[in-house]
Parts: structure tokens; C-alpha cells; sequence
């Protein structure tokens, strides 16, 4: 991630005012309350995986409030995934309060009031997550802000350890990984608020959460295995094909249909890749797991509007 502020540069007298106004344009609009004006020291560093913006704040004690006047001057259409990486962060939303320690993670939704409290030297990584994408896996979220995500639990260790992650995925954003981890991140984020929220009604279910997870990490750890078809993939992911396609079709897709477009969106990126330049299209296309070239020609034309060949050309020439 990119350090884009210090207050080591600034004067000790307005270090709070210019953290305010970094913060309120990177973040999200909010007032500050350091614990000691003085001796306030605060950095910020950016970062993205994909279309999911990141930020570091690193802090000394200090108290944030982001009230109604604060609503209509931020960008509602995201909701903020905050994981403590270090530090102890006490939280309230929608009548909830929760204290975080390193490791926990939490939700805010920008849309209505919250306040925080960092009690002592703290670095919190927010997520800025296109609000669709979270509630496309998990229906309203609005009984799931402010409810801790605890590291220390087992079903939550994977979630925290991915989003600990996330700061050095970002430093190489052309990276074509970086759409796998954010799904993969997204996923573990919905089955762990859904597993913390008490009497809360995720639209997909944990069980139906966790096949989602199995059968996207078969799918994508195997689509260059040209056999790889439905019933293998949901016998690797531990459940039922019929079960896992139920589940699918709830995201408007099927085990093969899912397979098909990983494995286009592949070519597609490869096709794109001045580092590939010298691969065939056959090349390519037997390289992600495609068998017939002319089945592979029809369905990319019929995703993307050109042939593999033209699709490449357009490129180089755009």
C-alpha cells in the first residue's frame, strides 16, 4: 500500500485538521477527537484488490464520530469492513456496541450514524466494498453492523487471516490473482457475519455459504484440467451436484456455466496480456481447459461481441 499521509510532516498544531480533511475525503466524513492534541501522530496509506478500495490508518488514541449531519457528505454506496490489525477499538452501531482487539473485524454502514474509540496505538485496515457485493451474498446487512468477528474463534480464523493479507495483495494491482482473492475474501466476510449476527436473516444460508466457497476454490484451483466438469467439482467441494446448483442458481449460474465463464474471463485476460503476445489463441484457449476450439470461438464471441482473433487485435490497436 502507498503511504499518502503523515502527520511527521506537519506542524503538531494542525496535524488534527489535516487528518480530518485526508481522512473525510479517502474515507468517509466524520470528526475526530485525538486523546492528546499535542502529541498526535496519524498516517494513511491506500491501496485496492480490484474494485474493493483499501485503507491503513495507523493512529494514536483518538475518538470518531460519524454522525447524521455526516451521512449526506459520504459515499453510501460502499460499506466499510474494519479489520483492527493492531490496537484495541471499542464500536457502536444501531444501538450495538462491540470492542475489537488485533485480529477482529467488524462492519459500519455509512448510512447511519456510528462512533469509535481507539484506546490505544492502532492500526485499522478499512475495506471500501461496493455495497452490491456484500449484499448480493448476504441480503440486507443491516442487522449484521457492529458485531464482532472474532479471530480468536475457529470459524472466523480464515476470514481474519485473508484480510490480513489483503495490504500486500495490493502492491501488484495488475496482478490477474487479485479478482480470485477478492471473492474469496468477500465469501469468508459473508459466512462470518452471518455466523456472528444473532437471530440475524442472511438471505444464503452458512451451509449454503460454505458450498458457494468450496465449489468457486474448485472451479478456480482446476480450470485448466480439461476434464473438469459438474459432477467432479461438486464431489471435490464435498457436496451434491444437485445441491451445489441449487445453491448456484440462487447467483443466477450453474456448476458448468460457472466453469465456462472463469474459463473465458481467463482467455480473455491472457488474450489481453502484452506478456502473452507470443501464445496462440488455440494456445490459450487449450491452456484454460477448453477441448474445442470452435465451441471456444462461439462462446467467447457470444460473451465478449468478437472472435478470440479480433478480440486481441482490437487490443493491440486501442
Amino acid at each position: 500500500m502507498k503511504r499518502v499521509f503523515s502527520t511527521a510532516d506537519i506542524d503538531p498544531r494542525d496535524r488534527c485538521a489535516y487528518w480530518h480533511d485526508v481522512v473525510c475525503t479517502n474515507i468517509a466524513d466524520r470528526d475526530f477527537s485525538p486523546e492528546s492534541g499535542q502529541t498526535f501522530q496519524a498516517e494513511l496509506h491506500l491501496g485496492a484488490i480490484t474494485n474493493i478500495r483499501l485503507a491503513l490508518c495507523v493512529t494514536s488514541p483518538m475518538s470518531m464520530v460519524h454522525a447524521a449531519r455526516h451521512v449526506g457528505r459520504t459515499n453510501t454506496d460502499e460499506l466499510l469492513v474494519c479489520r483492527l490489525m493492531a490496537g484495541t477499538l471499542v464500536e457502536e452501531q444501531d444501538g450495538r456496541e462491540t470492542v475489537l482487539n488485533a485480529g477482529d473485524i467488524v462492519l459500519n454502514d455509512p448510512r447511519r450514524p456510528y462512533a469509535g474509540k481507539l484506546l490505544q496505538n492502532s492500526k485499522l485496515l478499512i475495506l471500501k466494498v461496493p455495497r452490491h457485493l456484500l449484499e448480493d451474498r448476504i441480503g440486507d446487512t443491516g442487522v449484521m453492523t457492529a458485531r464482532t468477528i472474532k479471530r480468536a474463534q475457529k470459524e472466523h480464523r480464515l476470514t481474519s487471516a485473508l484480510l490480513g493479507m489483503l495490504p500486500a495483495y495490493s502492491t501488484n494491482p495488475e496482478s490477474p490473482a487479485l479478482d480470485i482473492v477478492r471473492d474469496h475474501a468477500l465469501d469468508l466476510v459473508a459466512v462470518s457475519l452471518a455466523a456472528a449476527t444473532d437471530g440475524g436473516k442472511a438471505r444464503v444460508s452458512s451451509a449454503r455459504s460454505f458450498a458457494l466457497i468450496a465449489v468457486r476454490t474448485t472451479i478456480e484451483s482446476r480450470l485448466s484440467d480439461p476434464d473438469l466438469d459438474p459432477e467432479s467439482v461438486a464431489a471435490a467441494a464435498g457436496v451434491t451436484l444437485r445441491f451445489a446448483n441449487q445453491v448456484l442458481a440462487h447467483e443466477g449460474t450453474s456448476i458448468a456455466r460457472l466453469i465456462q465463464s472463469r474459463r473465458l474471463e481467463r482467455c480473455r485476460r491472457a488474450l489481453e496480456d502484452p506478456m502473452q503476445v507470443r501464445r496462440t489463441v488455440s494456445e490459450v484457449a487449450y491452456g484454460w481447459g477448453f477441448s474445442d476450439l470452435t465451441h471456444f470461438g462461439r462462446r467467447f464471441k457470444a460473451a465478449y461481441g468478437h472472435t478470440p482473433s479480433e478480440y486481441r487485435r482490437n487490443v493491440k490497436t486501442s
